[in-house]
């Protein structure tokens, strides 16, 4: 796969959203609840290729929630095959990849976008790289392991997920809780540190 030619990558939380106006965005991924409204903020942004998701932030089915899903992180990584398809139309690029808070569909969606443009680069690598990006990452557990199986990373994509939990935690200890409220004890139990 051809580079993205994208030389500044931002995660953010839609309350982040209107600092990056004057950033000149050029591509927006947003990863958002269904039937959240329309953002704002975005209407200060410079002219930009918007991609629009919606599905909830869980791991396990609930009532009333819509799940990822395959065809969900087959989605993002589509988005990033057309990023690398549109290289030649621009020099450079900037690519916004937010959510609610910041924290997990955007940094799972990161991750996979990371893991698709670096095929050869270690787990690791690009664990490092994302958090380069946003150091307050925690990966939704059901679209790295979607994302690892699309990108034929034999599971280690998800075994680094489990190291990075366990890095997180200790250097965080609030995510203990944070996960638990979000009903995301699983992704605690998987840390391994």
């Amino acid at each position: 796969m051809k580079p993205i030619a994208i030389s500044v990558l931002t995660v953010c939380g839609v309350e982040e959203l209107p600092e990056h106006a004057a950033s000149k965005v050029t591509h927006v991924l947003t990863l958002i609840d269904p039937g959240w409204p329309d953002i704002e903020a975005f209407d200060t942004f410079d002219d930009h290729h918007r991609k629009i998701m919606r599905f909830h932030d869980i791991i396990d089915p609930a009532e009333g929630k819509v799940m990822p899903t395959p065809e969900h992180v087959a989605e993002i990584l589509e988005f990033g095959e057309e990023l690398a398809a549109s290289r030649e139309a621009r020099e450079d690029g900037h690519l916004l990849v937010h959510c609610y808070m910041g924290v997990s569909r955007s940094t799972a969606a990161m991750l996979s976008l990371l893991a698709q443009v670096h095929p050869e680069e270690s787990e690791e690598r690009l664990f490092e790289r994302l958090q380069e990006i946003r150091p307050r990452a925690w990966p939704n557990s059901l679209m790295v392991g979607y994302a690892d199986e699309q990108l034929g990373r034999g599971g280690r994509l998800v075994e680094a997920l489990k190291r990075h939990y366990g890095w997180q935690l200790k250097r965080d200890p609030r995510f203990y809780d944070w996960m638990d409220q979000l009903g995301r004890q699983r992704e605690i139990d998987m840390a391994v540190g």
